[in-house]
């Protein structure tokens, strides 16, 4: 694992974490849909994505041209 994937892991982790405390406080209610959720997938994805080194968005903008 490099540095670099290891960081991706660590802020995807963070995240989640930071999301499952902050329901857990009672600060946020991600049971209820809302933008909540699209952070949660952004910090899922970045957590995967440094494990694995797929990402999705990369995938994406090499279909669309970009080096």
């Amino acid at each position: 694992m490099t540095a670099q994937s290891l960081t991706m892991s660590m802020a995807g982790l963070f995240i989640m974490l930071s999301l499952a405390a902050a329901h857990y406080l009672g600060h946020i209610d991600i049971t209820v849909p809302s933008l909540l959720w699209f952070t949660a997938f952004i910090g899922a994805n970045l957590f995967q994505s440094g494990l694995t080194g797929l990402c999705p968005m990369t995938w994406i903008f090499r279909k669309l041209g970009m080096r």
